[in-house]
């Protein structure tokens, strides 16, 4: 739970300095950087899964 009011907390102050200087946020648009976050860990779960059950020696 740290982990994530840490993330929460370092993500506000960047895009409260981004904004500050005039620069655009470092962030793909919102759906699209969902869909590609869910895309990587569904990625991982897979793999794990994949190569547990079919390579688990």
């Amino acid at each position: 739970m740290k982990e994530l009011i840490l993330s929460l907390v370092a993500g506000l102050v960047i895009g409260v300095v981004f904004k500050l200087l005039r620069l655009p946020l470092p962030a793909p648009p919102v759906l699209a950087g969902v869909l590609g976050i869910v895309g990587v860990y569904s990625g991982g779960v897979l793999f794990d899964w994949i190569s547990k059950t079919f390579f688990q020696s």
